[in-house]
C-alpha cells in the first residue's frame, strides 16, 4: 500500500476527522503531529494552552494505539523529511484560518507538491468555512445576525460527522530528526498551579463527548436562561475540547439535533446552536479581516484614551480589584482555566470602561489563562465588549458589575465560592460589601481593606468618565 501521513494540528481526534479519513483511504498511515517553534509571538500557547495540549497529544496517542510521532521543530522541513524517507504519497491535514497559518500552509503545500506527492487541506474544525459565506455583492458580513441568518441557514447544511475510520499504520523508526516524546516537548507547567485544574477536566474524545452527553440531557432546555447563571451548570463546557478539535462542530450541532429530531424550535435548542453560529462568526472575521487580534476592527478606537495602570491591571488579574462578582470570575479563571461567559463579559466591561485598560491587555491575560484560548473567539469576544469589534456592543453599554451580579448571582453563591472570605456576608451586601454597615462587617469578620480590598473603581465616576473618554473619538 502506499504510505500517506495525517499532519494532526487542532483536529486532536480519530472521529469525524476529514483528515485522518482521507490519509487511511489513501494508504498506511503516519501519525504526526508537530509543535512550530517558527509562530509569531502573538500566536504562541499561553500556559493553560500548553496543558490542555499536554494531555490533549496523550489521549489521541492511546487512541492512535501509540503511533502517533511527536516532533518539534519547523514543520516544512519535518514533512520534506518524512515525505522522502517513506515514499510518502499524500500528506494531509485540517485547515486553520489565521494569517499566519494560512501563509505557511500555503509554502508548506507547494513544498510538499514540489516533490510530487499529493498535499490535501480539508475542513475539520468549522461548519461553514469563511471563503463559502458571502453578501449577494460578495463581500463579507460584518454582523452577526444577517451571516448567520442569511449566510449560515441559508447555505447547504454543515457536513454530517462520520465514524472512526479503519486504520493501517506504517512502519516508521524511532530516531527521525526533530522527533521528541512529548513528555520532552515542556508543555506542562513547572509549578503546580495545575493541581485543581487536573481534577475538573477529562482532556480526551470521550470527556467531550461526555460533557456533550450531560449537557443535552439536563441542560439544553434551559440554556437560554441557565447559561447567564454562574452558579449552575447551564453551559455546555465544550469550548476548550472544540477549540483543540478533540469533538467537532458538527459532532455538537448535529448530536444537538438528533436528540430533538432535528427540530430547532426548543428556544435552547435555537439559542446554543446560534452560540455555535458565533464561533463560526468569529473565524469568519479573523479570515476575512486578519488583524482583528491587534487592531481595532473600527478604526475610531485607535485614538482612544487608554490609561496605562499597571497596579489596577494586576489587580484585575489576580481578582483583587473589590468588586466580587469581578474578583470570583478572575480567580475562577486562574484556579480552573475556565470562566462562565456571562462572567467574561463582565471582567471584561470592567477593565476595558471602567479602569479604562486597553482590551489588549486583557485579551492576552485571557490568552495565558484560558485552557480555550482560541484567537478568533478570544479577539472578536473583546472587542464585542469594548465597542471596537464587527457587530460590537455599543460602546455606552457598560456592564454593572453590582446590578449583573444581583441579577445573575442572586445568592452570591459564585461568589463565595470563589471569594471565600466573603461568604458570611448577607445576600444583600455580597455584591457591594462596601455598602454593608459595620456590625454586619464585623459580624462576617471581615474588614475591608486588609480581609477584602475596597474597590480599586467608583463605579458611578468610572462609568462619567469611560462615556467623556468615548466622546473625545466620536
Amino acid at each position: 500500500m502506499a504510505t500517506t501521513i495525517v499532519w494532526f494540528r487542532q483536529d486532536l481526534r480519530v472521529t469525524d476527522n476529514p483528515a485522518l479519513i482521507l490519509a487511511a483511504k489513501h494508504g498506511e498511515v503516519i501519525p504526526v503531529y508537530i509543535f512550530d517553534e517558527n509562530l509569531p509571538s502573538i500566536a504562541e500557547l499561553g500556559g493553560s494552552s500548553k496543558w490542555w495540549l499536554h494531555h490533549a497529544l496523550k489521549s489521541l496517542n492511546e487512541s492512535l494505539g501509540g503511533k502517533l510521532l511527536t516532533f518539534k521543530g519547523d514543520p516544512e522541513k519535518i514533512l520534506g523529511s518524512l515525505c522522502d524517507e517513506f515514499d510518502v504519497s499524500g500528506v494531509y491535514w485540517s485547515r486553520m484560518y489565521e494569517a499566519y497559518a494560512r501563509e505557511r500552509d500555503t509554502k508548506i503545500k507547494q513544498a510538499i507538491k514540489d516533490k510530487d506527492v499529493d498535499a490535501v487541506s480539508v475542513n475539520g474544525s468549522l461548519l461553514w468555512e469563511p471563503m463559502k459565506i458571502t453578501k449577494n455583492d460578495g463581500t463579507p458580513y460584518k454582523v452577526y445576525t444577517p451571516y448567520y441568518k442569511n449566510g449560515c441557514l441559508k447555505a447547504p447544511s454543515p457536513r454530517y460527522p462520520e465514524a472512526k475510520p479503519e486504520i493501517s499504520f506504517a512502519r516508521t523508526r524511532d530516531n527521525l530528526t526533530d522527533k521528541v516524546k512529548l513528555d520532552d516537548m515542556s508543555l506542562l507547567p513547572t509549578i503546580s498551579w495545575d493541581t485543581t485544574i487536573n481534577k475538573l477536566w477529562n482532556v480526551s474524545e470521550q470527556g467531550a463527548k461526555d460533557k456533550l452527553a450531560v449537557f443535552i440531557k439536563d441542560a439544553i432546555t434551559d440554556y437560554n436562561d441557565d447559561r447567564n447563571i454562574p452558579s449552575v451548570k447551564g453551559t455546555s463546557q465544550l469550548s476548550p475540547y472544540l477549540h483543540f478539535g478533540l469533538i467537532s462542530p458538527n459532532q455538537a450541532w448535529y448530536a444537538v439535533l438528533d436528540a430533538f429530531d432535528g427540530e430547532m424550535s426548543n428556544n435552547g435548542v435555537y439559542v446554543y446552536l446560534s452560540e455555535l453560529g458565533w464561533r463560526e462568526f468569529s473565524y469568519y472575521l479573523l479570515f476575512h479581516f486578519e488583524s482583528i487580534q491587534t487592531k481595532n476592527f473600527n478604526s475610531k478606537f485607535d485614538s482612544f484614551p487608554w490609561q496605562q495602570n499597571d497596579q489596577h491591571l494586576k489587580a484585575w488579574q489576580t481578582g483583587k480589584t473589590g468588586i466580587p462578582i469581578v474578583d470570583a470570575g478572575m480567580r475562577e479563571l486562574y484556579s480552573t482555566g475556565y470562566m462562565h461567559n456571562r462572567v467574561r463579559m463582565i471582567v471584561a466591561s470592567f477593565l476595558v470602561k471602567n479602569l479604562l485598560i486597553d482590551w489588549r491587555k486583557g485579551e492576552r491575560w485571557f490568552w495565558d489563562c484560558l485552557l480555550d484560548a482560541d484567537t478568533a473567539s478570544n479577539s472578536a469576544g473583546w472587542q464585542w465588549v469594548a465597542g471596537s469589534g464587527a457587530d460590537a456592543a455599543p460602546y455606552f453599554r457598560i456592564f454593572n458589575p453590582v446590578l449583573q451580579g444581583e441579577k445573575f448571582d442572586k445568592q452570591g453563591e459564585y461568589v463565595k465560592k470563589y471569594c471565600p472570605e466573603l461568604s458570611q456576608l448577607p445576600n444583600k451586601y455580597i455584591h457591594k460589601p462596601w455598602d454593608a454597615p459595620d456590625i454586619i462587617l464585623k459580624q462576617a469578620k471581615i474588614e475591608l481593606g486588609v480581609d477584602y480590598p475596597n474597590p480599586i473603581a467608583d463605579l458611578k465616576e468610572s462609568r462619567v468618565a469611560a462615556l467623556d473618554a468615548y466622546k473625545e473619538i466620536k
